[in-house]
C-alpha cells in the first residue's frame, strides 16, 4: 500500500470546486447548517464515519461526526477519536523545519551539502534548497526515487527510521534530479529527504522532533504515527477501510502491516490525531502563527514561489484567490488509501475547515463535505 499521487491531483479538482462558491459576507458559523450538511453527504456517500469540523481564531465553531468505527459494526465514531492525516502531515514537517529556522538550527536557503554533511551531492543540485523540495519542485520523481521496491521492502528494513531517510537523501542527491528543477512535480520523496534534514540538523528522529516541537508546544495529546490504536480514552478507535466500490468497506486491524505506509515515510504521511487537535493545529494558519510561529515563517510556508503548475506552497495547496475564503487560501488532502483527510484555511477570513474519513478519498465523502461547510458560514 502506497500513499497514491491521485491524492493531491484530487486535492486540485477539490480547491477548484470549492473555488467555484461564490463569496459570503463575513459573519458566524450556523451550526445548524453544517449538521444537515454533514447528515446529506453522510446520506449520499454512505461512508464507513465521517467527521467534520469549522474552525474560527477562537477555536472549534462546530465539529460533528457519523457512522460506525468498522464496517458492519454498531460501535459509533465519535468525537474521541484519532484520525490518520496522510499527506497533511506534510504541512507539519515544513512547519517543524521552520521552527528549526526561527531558532537558529536550520536555514531555508542552505546548500543541500551544509544541511547533509558528509553526503554525496551532486553538481545538478547546485542552487536547489529545501523550500523547492518542500514545493515539488526540485526535480524528485517518486517512481525513480522510492518505486514499488521502497513500498515492498520499507517495512522489514532493521536500521532506525534516521538511517533509513539519510540513505533515501543520499540517493536522490547522488544523482542528477530525473525530474525537472523548477517543475511541479508530486512526491512523497521530496518530504522524507525534508524529514532527513530534520534529523540531519538535530541528531534526533523526526518523530521526536515532530513531538518536541509541534504535538507538545500546541498541547496536541492524541497526536501520534501510523494507524491509530485506541482513542483518546484508551478504548477502541475507528479503523480505516479498503474500498473497491459501492456500499462494501474491508476494515483493516491497525496492527496489521497494512494499516499505513512504511514509517519511514513518516514526514510525508504518517501523522494522525482528533479532530479536535488537528482544528488546533489549523489555529496556527487562521492566526497568523497563533504565537506558535512568527508571522514572517506563516508567509513562508504560505507561499508558493513562482513556477508553472500547481500552486503549491510548503505542505499546502496554495491558490492566490478564492471568492469564499476573501484572498488566498490553503487546502490539502492525504489518504493512505484507507483514511482520507481534507483541510481548508482562509486565513483572510479567520476560518478553516475540516473533513475526516476512515475510507479512501475514492469514496467522495470528506471532499463531499466542504462545500456544505463553506455555505454554513454566515
Amino acid at each position: 500500500m502506497k500513499t497514491d499521487r491521485r491524492t493531491v491531483l484530487a486535492g486540485s479538482l477539490a480547491a477548484a470546486g470549492l473555488a467555484a462558491l461564490p463569496a459570503r459576507a463575513a459573519g458566524g458559523v450556523d451550526p445548524a447548517a453544517c449538521e444537515a450538511a454533514l447528515d446529506a453527504v453522510f446520506a449520499e456517500t454512505r461512508p464507513v464515519a465521517l467527521a467534520g469540523a469549522v474552525v474560527t481564531r477562537e477555536g472549534l465553531a462546530w465539529s460533528g461526526v457519523r457512522g460506525v468505527r468498522r464496517f458492519g459494526g454498531d460501535d459509533p465514531a465519535t468525537l474521541d477519536d484519532r484520525w490518520h492525516l496522510g499527506s497533511n502531515t506534510k504541512a507539519m514537517t515544513a512547519a517543524v523545519y521552520a521552527r528549526l529556522v526561527e531558532q537558529g538550527r536550520a536555514d531555508w536557503d542552505a546548500p543541500l551539502s551544509v544541511v547533509f554533511q558528509g553526503a554525496t551531492v551532486d553538481q545538478a543540485w547546485d542552487g536547489v534548497t529545501i523550500r523547492d523540495f518542500m514545493r515539488h519542485r526540485a526535480g524528485v520523481k517518486d517512481a525513480d526515487a522510492l518505486g514499488m521496491v521502497f513500498y515492498m521492502t520499507a517495512r522489514a528494513d532493521p536500521r532506525p527510521l534516521p538511517e533509513q531517510r539519510r540513505a533515501i537523501a543520499e540517493r536522490i542527491l547522488s544523482t542528477p534530479p530525473t525530474g525537472t528543477p523548477g517543475g511541479y512535480e508530486y512526491a512523497n520523496a521530496n518530504y522524507i529527504l525534508a524529514g532527513a534534514a530534520i534529523e540531519a540538523l538535530t541528531g534526533r528522529s523526526w518523530e521526536e522532533v515532530t513531538r518536541a516541537e509541534l504535538f507538545g508546544p500546541l498541547a496536541l495529546a492524541s497526536a501520534g504515527f501510523g494507524a491509530p490504536v485506541h482513542d483518546v480514552d484508551g478504548g477502541e478507535n475507528a479503523w480505516g477501510h479498503r474500498w473497491a466500490g459501492g456500499q462494501t468497506h474491508t476494515p483493516v486491524d491497525p496492527a496489521d502491516p497494512g494499516a499505513d505506509n512504511p514509517a519511514a515515510l513518516g514526514p510525508a504521511g504518517t501523522a494522525h490525531m482528533t479532530l479536535a487537535d488537528y482544528a488546533t493545529w489549523l489555529r496556527v494558519f487562521v492566526n497568523d502563527g497563533g504565537g506558535w510561529l512568527k508571522p514572517d515563517s506563516v508567509a513562508i510556508l504560505s507561499d508558493a514561489g513562482a513556477g508553472q503548475g500547481q500552486p503549491y506552497a510548503l505542505g499546502w495547496i496554495a491558490p492566490p484567490a478564492i471568492p469564499w475564503a476573501g484572498g488566498p487560501a490553503l487546502m490539502h488532502e492525504g489518504s493512505n488509501t484507507l483514511w482520507h483527510a481534507v483541510a481548508a484555511v482562509a486565513p483572510r477570513r479567520g476560518v478553516a475547515l475540516i473533513g475526516l474519513a476512515n475510507v479512501s478519498v475514492e469514496a467522495g465523502a470528506a471532499n463531499g463535505l466542504m462545500p456544505g461547510l463553506v455555505r454554513a458560514l454566515g
